[in-house]
């Protein structure tokens, strides 16, 4: 069967695409380079106006390169969806109402400012005004895809860049049909559109935070009850799709569709599961967006004209940089947090490559500027991971006293986190409560969590077993992880997998019987509690009691007795690895 040209074309494309996840980005970080700059590198080369360009010369080069971009544009729009969903799952709407001051404040200030300062100077080089403007907001913008993953969601440097690009992805369509209310004989149905644009996207925006909350809590119950990762995976695209589409048949931004759907999700407790299960496909979709950036670039353009591109450059980043930690610094904002977050900030957007496209539409600039700072945005993306490091070597100069040292961070209390809520469970939770302890119960049974939910637990939904679903729970700062499930096998697994990420971490973990505790012990678990000897001792316990001696000495001689089985246990699991071939020993202890 013959393979049509198109389908020859995808195969080609996907090779580069997984050849660059699969051995560039890793070869990139053992020299440690960033994977941003080596998948914006994977593009410049494989594009069409790197090695794409030798085709028609050398054609076995045609598998190994994209020569059509846009052919794989969708995907990278995809991978900033996925992108602002992650974003979604990991706020809420108290928080996101906590930040309105810097979201509307500061983040308006910043976009205004920079865009006025930006404006200005190339009106003041001949660009005339209603251009100047657009690509003042253009350029104004800075790229939510590769800032967010490098500064987070929390902390003042993390609160600070979200709350500013949140605002400017809101301002993206009012900007676009500003554009087009002062393109020449638009004015009137430029303003149309965009009253009408904000009828209709709000009105659609509101029935989505309505209707969210009645339909995916049973949504996802159902496919968790279902038992099925792939269920699962489907149900949480199939919203995150919707989301998009509704807003942008509306006339907004998909994104903003897709981190309300993430900020809905992000109130059920089938968020952590969701985030877990989609970051794969986010991290390579995001991928195939700095593939695109990488091939606008032009090697032999970017020769002819290097000067007047570094400088564009170095004035868009300075500007930038000095608008938005002076409006930082307005809002309070301590002077180090300042100056990391502007020269984070700096560089420009993915975004601003679609207000230029559509400023070059409009007839306010010609093709010629628009093609000018297309590549300049392009380089700029290109630099912004150095920038994240030029930004925190330059807080930490700008914090620091002369001759001092850097004060040590404040961590907070940190929390345990318990897998399983069944009846084990949810009595290790409330003794942590009862301390005053803060925790965090997993459990891959819906049931089970919204069983301990409605009773007060602080639980999730989650498969432990399933990859990168620990990574999530933070347990590099967690104090202490316990195992409750009744289900040796996966016990072991994850205790082996913890203890080889997190060689420190305080492992606790249910056993069944001591050989069970002492194959658990070999993995790496701190302690190990096995039920049938748990069960005997209270027994003995309780039948000492009853038959008249002191609670004193009983409780003594129990815990006497649980150090040293467990002394016997440790001692069989250190002196085999195969638990098998201590059955009778481990048998005997217990005697």
């Amino acid at each position: 069967m013959a393979i049509s040209p198109l389908s020859s074309a995808g195969f080609s494309d996907a090779l580069v695409i997984l050849g660059a996840a699969g051995i560039v980005i890793p070869l990139f970080a053992r020299f440690r380079v960033n994977p941003v700059i080596g998948f914006i590198l994977v593009g410049l080369a494989a594009g069409p106006s790197g090695l794409g360009r030798m085709v028609p010369d050398h054609p076995w080069l045609y598998h190994v390169t994209i020569t059509d971009r846009h052919a794989i544009e969708p995907f990278a729009e995809f991978g900033i969806i996925l992108l602002l969903f992650s974003i979604g799952l990991e706020l809420s709407f108290k928080r996101l109402w906590s930040m309105r001051r810097l979201v509307f404040g500061l983040g308006a200030a910043q976009l205004i400012g920079s865009a006025l300062l930006l404006g200005t100077g190339l009106a003041a080089m001949g660009q005339a005004w209603s251009g100047a403007m657009a690509m003042g907001l253009a350029l104004a913008l800075s790229s939510t895809a590769l800032v967010l993953p490098m500064a987070g969601t929390e902390g003042p440097v993390g609160r600070s860049a979200f709350a500013m690009l949140l605002f400017e992805d809101l301002a993206l369509v009012p900007i676009i049909f500003a554009l087009g209310a002062m393109a020449p004989h638009a004015a009137q149905s430029g303003m149309d559109g965009l009253l009408r644009t904000l009828l209709l996207g709000g009105g659609t925006v509101i029935a989505m935070l309505l209707i969210g909350p009645f339909v995916l809590p049973p949504l996802f119950a159902q496919a968790a009850r279902t038992k099925s990762p792939e269920l699962f995976l489907a149900a949480a695209l199939l919203v995150v799709i919707l989301a998009s589409l509704a807003t942008t048949a509306a006339g907004l931004s998909p994104i903003v569709g897709a981190l309300i759907a993430g900020l809905l999700i992000a109130e059920t407790p089938y968020h952590g599961e969701v985030e877990a299960m989609t970051a794969p496909f986010r991290g390579l979709a995001l991928g195939v967006f700095l593939i695109t950036v990488g091939m606008s670039l032009d090697l032999a353009v970017i020769a002819a004209n290097w000067v007047s591109l570094v400088s564009a450059v170095v004035a868009v980043l300075t500007a930038k940089a000095l608008v938005t930690a002076g409006a930082l610094r307005l809002f309070g904002t301590a002077r180090g947090i300042a100056a990391q977050v502007g020269i984070l900030m700096a560089s420009p957007s993915e975004t601003t490559l679609i207000v230029l496209s559509t400023a070059a539409g409009a007839g306010l600039i010609q093709p010629s500027t628009a093609a000018f700072w297309q590549i300049v945005t392009a380089l700029g993306l290109t630099l912004t991971p150095l920038l994240a490091r030029v930004g925190t070597d330059a807080a930490r100069r700008v914090d620091r006293p002369r001759d001092a040292p850097l004060p040590e961070p404040k961590l907070d209390e940190r929390r345990t986190v318990l897998v399983g809520c069944g009846r084990v469970g949810r009595l290790v939770a409330q003794m942590l409560a009862t301390h005053d302890r803060p925790y965090l119960a997993i459990d891959a049974n819906i049931d089970a969590v919204m069983h301990a939910r409605e009773r007060g637990y602080v639980a999730e939904y989650g498969d432990v077993a399933r990859p990168g679903m620990l990574d999530r729970l933070g347990l590099d700062r967690a104090a202490a992880l316990v195992l409750t499930m009744d289900d040796p096998v996966q016990i072991v697994q994850i205790v082996r997998r913890a203890r080889a990420q997190w060689p420190d971490l305080t492992i606790v973990a249910r056993a069944r019987d001591p050989n069970h505790a002492a194959e658990l012990y070999r993995a790496g678990a701190t302690d190990a509690v096995p039920e049938t000897i748990e069960s005997s001792l209270q027994l003995s316990e309780a039948v000492l009691v009853d038959l008249g001696l002191a609670m004193g000495p009983v409780i003594a001689s129990i815990h006497e007795k649980r150090a040293s089985l467990r002394a016997k246990i440790m001692e069989m699991a250190e002196t085999t690895r195969e638990p098998r071939l201590n059955r009778r020993r481990l048998g005997e202890a217990t005697e």
